[in-house]
């Protein structure tokens, strides 16, 4: 006898261990002979990482599905895996290190290295104890890392192939930089935060002898009728520290005001160097004076412009954002400045960027150059790790030819090879595909796979996948060049100091390099492991739209680069991208630690088990639409799970145990061959609903299915059965119950696989065990199907639900009896009538039931099929109430109507909608025509009553 309560504390580590303990999750496990492959790779959380609710909610839905196609008799893979997490790992462990007073810098790259492995061996990744408290059913077995050893492996092969097909290079671009970790960071690592600041309107004094027309009084039609003459330009900036690397100003080529003074210069102020003014479609005319400062080094949309226009890009800032131009070269070129201007320059040089940006505007002041200021919100794109605003800078970094790479991967989705559910996030991953700029790929840190890129003397690199490939390509290349580049060489060979020929790049990949190679490396690649071979291509990826590009993409660019068939041709890494939604606060806030709204999944999980989290998570996520996380939901699904845990209780108690003789088809009661119907229907929506990733259908149909089908009319209808003297209806009745209940948990279980997995053992029968665990028994198949018993029943459901419906309305007390009459019946009611007397009678609170074909005086009335079941309850009921509620009910069928009819009269709509969509609303507007004339009969019956 199973326990009174569920105790999910309790319950939830135990089959978890019994899963561990059996490695219930290995590859393979449960499949059939000649089985397909089923495989997802895990989105891999960072090593740093803890569950939040993304991370349940994603790996819910991955587990669903894993569950379900193993229980189907597929050779399953779910691969697990961390990422290395380059910036925040690095930053945790230089943190532990300053609490015992050591830099990195000082301790050196090999001994800090060991430090973060020591970490990553005793602190990192919790978050793999998390997923299985959640539930998720990987082979833990296969475990990868993208720094283990395999991983580090195919890094160093993809690198090296791409370089040496001119795929990746070095190259002079903008990168987003982080003042305080010094390091470049990729886009999804950029927080943009609103803030208050001010915009400045800076005079940018005319070259000699220019001036220009600018109005100033215009008319009713936006006219201008009064202009003065200017010999400067006003340029609006919210940072004026980086017009000391202006080099142009710009202006749209329609702007009227500029025309005559395109080709012209200014005066950059505090700098004394002449800088053009540009034509360019960039500059909006509308907004501010239409002119734009640019600055080609430290802003990217003004690094395009300088390259349109041909404008040098001059940087300003140290890599910690302090001004530097003193001895900056390129600053310093065609400049002759006088001492007063060399003074002004020795008080900003080394200055922190926002304290120059005081000084400068007060200079600006100082000379009658600032025109005005003003206060202006705006966003500022933070560092996420750093917390600093990030600074554009120009740097040499390495790139990933990324528009070369993005073409297969765009013909892949165009072509149906890679398909997006829902399909609307296509229209994204092209945005971003068809506009795609150059990867930087390159990070300014010492944790991460170190780029296999080695110079020479005068700067030649070598990339190989060793040291000493890279050495004998050098020696190869200077040896057979003459010059002294080769007399160099040939005196380090002979003095045997080979090593001193080359230095290593110090950089390190972006984390995103090594994860966009996932779907293949886990598998073993660049080797032809047995894995490869059987479960690439991998099938659905489960992930949020955040990194449709930075993940997604870069997985199909890379997996159709280097995976091809043994014809040749490019294999997509996946064939399905399911993209979830938010979750979000029960307001439907983003959920921030800022606003104090984030909810711990670990402590639902602790307050409710995981799974009331997980079927909530499931039957709230429905394609496109965020998910709302109330706990008040996860309290009212672990109720669900204590329902079918009292119903199997309930069924115990009353002798119910499984009978491996069971035949659905030879059951004769019509209550079971109904159960036995709707149960057949559930699987069908079900399966259907998991197959096309309509998780919350399969959850809504189970829902409805084990507490409304099954535990409030099944049971209910049952307990005549269960106490009376029938032995024979009995038996049947506890062998059904038994075999419904041990469908019902296979289909749960992909959902609740907790408990699904404590009730399959607890009720294979005292002393009695199972054939398997549930997580490998065979999914249930929709093959009963006895549609004049379902129909009865639900008929009886609709009648009583009614009946109860009405009293409930109308206050009527619960104990009081009622007659029923029935009006209209045919032929086959009346028989239905007869059969289920006694049903009727108990469950709808009957004192009798009687025909006729008038309906009588003060009756509330209820409308099932063609017949009217009415209740004439006397003194009971409230005649003003009852006639309310049918014009309620009226007022709603005509507001329906009106609704469905505006759709139909649209042609749009019918022209467009899919045929099936506009029968169905055809079909729903007839069904409220025969419902609009019951009730206008019952009213009409109403009235006569008085």
């Amino acid at each position: 006898m199973l326990e009174k309560t569920y105790d999910s504390a309790a319950i939830e580590p135990r089959i978890a261990k019994q899963w561990d303990d059996e490695d219930a999750f290995r590859a393979g496990a449960g499949a059939k002979p000649g089985a397909e492959s089923f495989c997802i790779v895990i989105p891999p959380p960072n090593v740093t990482g803890s569950l939040h609710m993304g991370h349940a909610l994603n790996n819910t839905l991955q587990d669903i599905m894993v569950r379900f196609e193993r229980m189907r008799g597929k050779d399953v893979l779910w691969q697990p895996g961390m990422d290395h997490a380059g910036i925040a790992t690095q930053m945790v462990v230089e943190r532990k290190l300053m609490e015992v007073q050591q830099h990195r810098r000082v301790m050196g790259r090999e001994a800090f290295i060991d430090k973060v492995w020591e970490w990553k061996a005793e602190s990192g990744g919790l978050i793999f104890n998390q997923l299985k408290r959640l539930g998720a059913s990987c082979d833990w077995s296969r475990e990868r890392f993208t720094m283990d050893e395999g991983l580090s492996k195919a890094v160093l092969e993809v690198f090296v192939s791409l370089y040496k097909e001119g795929l990746i290079y070095k190259d002079n671009r903008l990168v987003n930089w982080d003042p305080k970790l010094l390091t470049a960071i990729s886009d999804l690592e950029v927080e943009p935060i609103e803030m208050s600041g001010h915009l400045w309107h800076l005079r940018y004094p005319l070259e000699k002898g220019v001036t220009y027309q600018h109005p100033i009084v215009f008319d009713e039609d936006g006219k201008a009728t009064e202009w003065e003459t200017r010999d400067y330009l006003v340029v609006a900036t919210t940072r004026p520290e980086t017009m000391l690397g202006d080099t142009g100003i710009a202006v749209h080529p329609d702007d009227i005001r500029y025309t005559d003074i395109v080709g012209k210069h200014v005066v950059l102020p505090i700098v004394g160097r002449l800088i053009p003014i540009v034509a360019d479609e960039y500059p909006d005319p509308t907004a501010g004076t239409g002119a734009v400062k640019m600055t080609p080094a430290h802003d990217f949309n003004d690094f395009e412009v300088g390259r349109r226009a041909g404008l040098r890009a001059i940087n300003i800032l140290t890599v910690e954002a302090k001004i530097e131009i003193v001895e900056n070269e390129d600053f310093l070129e065609g400049l002759t400045p006088s001492d007063l201007q060399r003074g002004v320059w020795q008080q900003l040089e080394g200055m922190d960027r926002f304290k120059a940006r005081e000084l400068i505007v007060s200079i600006f002041e100082e000379a009658g150059l600032l025109d005005k200021i003003e206060p202006h919100k705006h966003t500022v794109p933070h560092g996420d790790r750093g917390g600093v605003p990030i600074e554009p800078r120009l740097t040499e970094q390495w790139y990933v030819d990324a528009a070369t790479l993005a073409k297969p991967a765009i013909a892949s989705v165009k072509e149906g090879r890679t398909n997006f559910v829902p399909k609307n996030w296509e229209k994204t991953y092209f945005d971003w595909m068809e506009n795609i700029q150059p990867w930087c790929v390159s990070r300014q840190l010492w944790w991460g796979h170190q780029i296999p890129a080695w110079y020479g003397p005068d700067g030649q690199v070598f990339v190989e996948k060793t040291e000493e490939e890279a050495l004998h390509a050098a020696i190869q290349h200077y040896l057979s060049h003459e010059g002294p580049m080769k007399a160099y060489v040939e005196d380090l060979l002979e003095n045997f100091r080979p090593g001193e020929i080359l230095t290593r790049d110090e950089d390190v990949l972006d984390t995103w390099f090594s994860s966009a190679l996932w779907p293949f490396s886990t598998l073993g690649w660049p080797d032809n492991t047995p894995e490869l071979a059987r479960y690439y291509q991998t099938d659905v990826l489960v992930t949020g739209f955040d990194i449709i590009f930075f993940w997604v993409a870069r997985m199909m660019m890379m997996g159709l680069h280097f995976m091809k068939d043994k014809s040749g041709a490019p294999i997509e890494p996946f064939h399905t991208v399911y993209v979830h939604a938010l979750v979000r606060d029960k307001n439907g806030q983003k959920m921030s630690k800022s606003k104090g709204n984030v909810i711990d999944p670990l402590d639902l999980i602790d307050e409710y088990g995981a799974d009331a989290l997980r079927f909530t998570l499931a039957i709230m996520a429905a394609q496109g639409r965020d998910v709302k996380l109330d706990p008040a939901r996860i309290a009212g699904y672990r109720n669900f799970g204590t329902k079918l845990w009292n119903a199997t209780r309930f069924a115990g108690m009353n002798g119910v145990k499984a009978d491996p003789s069971f035949l659905p088809d030879a059951c004769v009661v019509t209550i079971n061959r109904w159960i036995l119907t709707e149960l057949s229907r559930t699987i069908r929506d079900v399966t259907e609903s998991i197959e096309t990733y309509r998780f919350n259908e399969a959850a809504g149909s189970l829902y409805r299915f084990v507490w409304n089908q099954f535990c409030d009319w099944y049971l209910e209808l049952l307990k005549p059965v269960f106490s009376g003297e029938d032995e024979v209806a009995k038996a049947e009745a506890q062998a059904c119950v038994a075999y419904v209940l041990d469908e019902t948990y296979k289909l749960l279980h992909p959902f609740m696989p907790f408990m699904t997995e404590e009730l399959w053992a607890q009720t294979a029968g005292e002393g009695i065990a199972r054939d398997s665990l549930i997580c490998h028994a065979q999914w249930p198949a929709a093959s009963f199907a006895d549609d004049l018993a379902a129909n009865e029943i639900n008929w009886l459901i609709d009648v009583v639900s009614g009946i109860r419906s009405v009293r409930s309305e109308m206050n009527v007390p619960p104990g009081a009896m009622a007659p029923l009459v029935v009006v209209g019946a045919n032929a086959l009611t009346q028989e239905r009538i007869a059969r289920h007397d006694s049903a009727l009678r108990r469950l709808a609170r009957l004192d009798g039931i009687t025909l006729s074909d008038v309906a009588p005086k003060g009756s509330a009335q209820v409308i099932v099929g063609e017949a009217t079941a009415c209740l004439p309850l006397g003194s009971l009921i409230d005649l003003d109430a009852e006639r309310a509620r049918l014009e309620k009910s009226i007022g709603k069928i005509e507001a329906e109507r009106s609704r469905i009819l505006g759709k139909l009269a649209n042609e749009k709509f019918v022209a467009n909608a899919k045929p099936e969509v506009v029968e169905a609303e055809r079909e729903r507007l007839a069904e409220l025509d025969l419902q609009k004339g019951s009730v206008d009969v019952a009213l009409a019956r109403l009235a006569e009553a008085g």
